[in-house]
C-alpha cells in the first residue's frame, strides 16, 4: 500500500477557551485565549508538529469559530480536506480554568454541536485508504451516528491493512453522566459505557488510556483485572497512561503485576495544566510507532511530549514540535517548570511562529509627521505598497505607533506584512507610547502586527543609560512573546555614539547578553561589507532561527541608499529593507501643502519604492533567498 497519510483522525473537535486567570474559579476568570481544542484534533495537530502526515475527518460550524479551527489546522499542516462545513450546527466550544494542581474546571457546549452530527457519509473510503493508520475515540461512540462513522473509518482502514488506533478518551459528561458541571470528571462507572468500548477493542491494534480510562473498557476499577479483561477480547497494544509516572506498555500477555510491563517512567517537571496532556502523549508515541521504533523509544518520546504539554497552559498550540522535542531529550532542562525554560520556550516560538518571507520590504511611514494629517498620510502609504506588491508576498508597511489605525486595518485586509512602532521616537532611554502598561496596548493590536521599536542604543553607552534601556527591552520582549507577536528591534547606533565597523555588531551582542532575542533586526546603513558581515556573525552565533536584518536608515538619501543596498544585498542574512522618510518625505511636504492630490502623492511613493526594490533586486544574488528570476 502506498500511504498518502500517516494518520486520520476521526472525531471530535472544538475551540478550547482557556482562562487566563490562574487559581481562581471559572466563575471569577475575566479574559480568556483560544485554540484548537478536542482529543482527535489536539493528536492531529501533535502528529503533524512531530513530522507525521496527519488529517481530520469532523466538522465545524459555518462561521468564525468554523473558519478559525480549519484556517488553524492548515497552519499546523493538518490535511483538512475532509473536515465538513456544517450550516446548521456551530462549532463546539469548551471553557477551562486552572484552580490548582489538581482541579480544572472544565465546559462542554456541545449540545447539537458541528462535530457531534458526524456520519458515515463523512466518511471517504479512499480518503481513510491512504492513510497507514485511523485514530478513533471513546467519546465519538456515545453518539449513534458518529458511532457508525467511526466503525466505517475502522472497516475501512482494516481492510487496507492499516492500523486502529483507539484512544478511550472517557469524559463523563459526554455520555450523559453527572450532567453539565462533571465536565472536569475523568471516570464514572457505566455498564453502557464498558459494553460499548468493548465492541470496539476487537478490531484495535493499539489501545491508549489512563488508568481510570482502562477501567470503564475493562469493566472494572481494579486496573490489572481491567487489562486482563481488555486483552480477552483484543490482541492490541495497550498504553495505560500514568501522568508523573509516565506509562507502561503491554505489547502482549498481560503479566501479574503492573510493573512487569513495559514501564517507561516520566519526566520530573512542575504541573501547571494537565488538560491535553495525554493527547501531546499519544501524539508522541505515535511518532514513534508509526516510525517503526521500539515500544520503549515510543514511550519516551509520548512521556517527554506531555512533560513538555503539563507544563504550559494551552492545548494543542502549545504542544512541541519535532526540533523542541530533540532539543528536550538532548539538552534537557535545568526547570522543573519548563514553561520558565527560556531556551526551550525560544525553540518552541520559532518552530511554530507563522512563515515568514524569504525576502522584506516595507514602507515605513513612522517619523514625526504632524499627528492631525499621519493618519491619512498612512492610509496613502498602505495603497502605494499594495501597488508595488501587487500581489507579491515579502511587501509590507511599518506604521507609527501613537495612530495609524485606519491603515494598520487596511493593510491587514489586502494581505501586506504589518508592523508598528511602540516606542516614542527619539527616546533616550528607551520610552514606550504604551507606557507604563505595554501588555495592555499590544493586547488591543490584531494578531499578526509585529511590534517595532526602534533603540538608540550605544553598546559605550554609560552604564546607568544602558541598564535602563536594557530593562526596556526585556519587557518588550517578554510582551511580544506571551501575545506571541513577532519583534523587529531596530538598532540605531550612529546617533548615539562614534559608529566603528564593530559598533552595531556589539551592540547586538550586548542585547543578546540579555535574553532578548528578536525575530528581525533593522539596522542603519553600515560603512562596509564588514560591518555588515560582523552583525550577520553575532547573529548566527547567537540565534540561528533570526528572521534575518532589514535595512533602516529613515533619513538616509537616496545616494546614501545606493550605496549601502548593493553592500546589504550581497550579505545573505540581511533580507531587505524598511524605508521610509527617503521615500515619502518630500511627497509628504507637497500633499500636507496642497500642491498636489492623493492619487499623484500615492504614484510619487510607490515609483520612489519601486526604484529601490528594483535597486535591491539588481544587486541580490537570487540564490541567497532561494528564489529562480528565470522562472519569475
Amino acid at each position: 500500500m502506498n500511504s498518502q497519510l500517516d494518520l486520520i483522525a476521526v472525531g471530535r473537535v472544538s475551540v478550547d477557551l482557556y482562562g487566563q486567570q490562574i487559581g481562581g474559579r471559572l466563575e471569577d476568570v475575566s479574559t480568556f485565549i483560544k485554540a484548537v481544542g478536542g482529543c482527535p484534533a489536539n493528536v492531529a495537530i501533535g502528529a503533524a508538529r512531530l513530522g507525521l502526515k496527519s488529517a481530520l475527518i469532523s466538522r465545524v460550524g459555518n462561521e468564525p469559530m468554523g473558519r478559525f479551527v480549519i484556517e488553524q489546522l492548515a497552519r499546523e499542516a493538518v490535511e483538512t480536506r475532509c473536515v465538513r462545513i456544517d450550516s446548521q450546527r456551530l462549532t463546539s466550544l469548551v471553557l477551562l480554568g486552572v484552580r490548582d494542581q489538581d482541579s480544572f474546571p472544565l465546559i462542554f457546549y456541545r449540545e447539537n454541536c458541528a462535530d457531534s452530527a458526524l456520519c458515515e457519509d463523512d466518511i471517504d473510503e479512499s480518503f481513510v485508504a491512504s492513510a497507514r493508520a485511523v485514530l478513533v475515540t471513546g467519546t465519538h461512540f456515545s453518539i449513534a451516528e458518529a458511532a457508525k462513522a467511526q466503525r466505517k473509518a475502522m472497516k475501512v482502514a482494516r481492510a487496507n491493512g492499516s492500523k486502529v488506533i483507539l484512544d478511550i478518551d472517557y469524559r463523563p459528561s459526554l455520555w450523559g453522566l453527572g450532567g453539565h458541571g462533571a465536565g472536569e470528571s475523568r471516570y464514572a462507572p457505566s455498564a453502557n459505557v464498558t459494553t460499548v468500548l468493548q465492541s470496539v477493542l476487537p478490531d484495535c491494534d493499539l489501545i491508549a488510556g489512563t488508568e481510570e480510562e482502562l477501567h470503564i473498557a475493562g469493566g472494572t476499577e481494579e486496573t490489572l483485572t481491567a487489562l486482563r479483561r481488555i486483552r480477552a477480547v483484543s490482541n492490541a497494544i495497550v498504553v495505560c497512561k500514568r501522568g508523573a509516572s509516565g506509562c507502561i506498555v503491554f505489547p502482549a500477555r498481560i503479566p501479574e503485576r503492573l510493573e512487569d510491563g513495559l514501564v517507561a517512567s516520566g519526566m520530573k517537571v512542575a504541573v501547571y495544566n494537565v488538560l491535553g496532556a495525554g493527547d501531546a502523549f499519544l501524539a508522541g508515541f505515535l511518532r514513534g510507532y508509526l516510525r517503526g521504533e521500539s515500544h520503549e523509544t515510543s514511550a519516551r518520546l509520548g512521556n517527554a511530549c506531555g512533560a513538555i504539554a503539563v507544563s504550559r497552559l494551552l492545548c494543542s498550540s502549545e504542544f512541541p514540535t519535532l526540533t523542541e522535542l530533540n532539543h528536550y531529550l538532548g539538552v534537557g532542562s535545568v526547570h522543573q517548570a519548563l514553561r520558565e525554560d527560556d531556551d526551550l520556550n525560544h525553540v518552541h516560538w520559532v518552530t511554530t511562529r507563522r512563515p515568514a518571507p524569504t525576502r522584506l520590504f516595507a514602507l515605513a511611514v513612522d517619523d514625526e509627521t504632524p499627528l492631525e494629517r499621519i493618519a491619512e498620510l498612512q492610509l496613502l502609504a498602505v495603497e502605494a505598497a499594495e501597488r508595488v506588491a501587487a500581489g507579491r508576498d515579502g511587501f509590507g508597511v511599518l506604521l507609527q505607533g501613537g495612530c495609524g489605525v485606519p491603515a494598520l486595518q487596511r493593510a491587514a485586509r489586502r494581505n501586506l506584512w504589518l508592523a508598528r512602532r511602540v516606542d516614542r521616537p527619539d527616546s533616550r532611554p528607551l520610552e514606550f507610547h504604551a507606557a507604563p502598561s505595554l501588555a495592555t496596548h499590544l493586547n488591543e493590536w490584531p494578531m499578526g502586527v509585529t511590534v517595532a521599536c526602534r533603540c538608540r542604543y550605544h553598546p559605550d553607552d554609560p552604564v546607568l543609560l544602558r541598564l535602563a534601556q536594557e530593562r526596556e527591552l526585556v519587557r518588550l520582549a517578554a510582551a511580544c512573546r506571551a501575545q506571541r507577536r513577532e519583534l523587529l528591534l531596530e538598532i540605531v547606533a550612529g546617533k548615539a555614539g562614534e559608529l566603528g565597523e564593530d559598533t552595531v555588531a556589539r551592540a547586538l551582542s550586548c542585547i543578546y547578553a540579555i535574553g532578548v532575542r528578536p525575530d528581525w533586526w533593522q539596522l542603519e546603513p553600515q560603512p562596509n561589507a564588514g560591518a555588515w558581515q560582523a552583525c550577520a556573525d553575532v547573529i548566527a552565533a547567537r540565534d540561528p532561527s533570526c528572521r534575518g536584518i532589514v535595512v533602516g536608515g529613515q533619513s538616509a538619501s537616496l545616494e546614501v541608499l545606493s550605496r549601502t543596498v548593493p553592500l546589504a544585498a550581497a550579505q545573505a542574512m540581511v533580507r531587505g529593507f524598511a524605508v521610509g522618510g527617503t521615500i515619502f518625505a518630500t511627497t509628504a511636504e507637497g500633499w500636507l501643502a496642497g500642491r498636489i492630490a492623493d492619487e499623484a502623492a500615492i504614484e510619487e511613493m510607490a515609483a520612489r519604492f519601486r526604484a529601490l526594490v528594483d535597486l535591491w533586486d539588481s544587486a541580490r544574488d537570487a540564490r541567497l533567498d532561494g528564489l529562480d528570476r528565470s522562472r519569475a
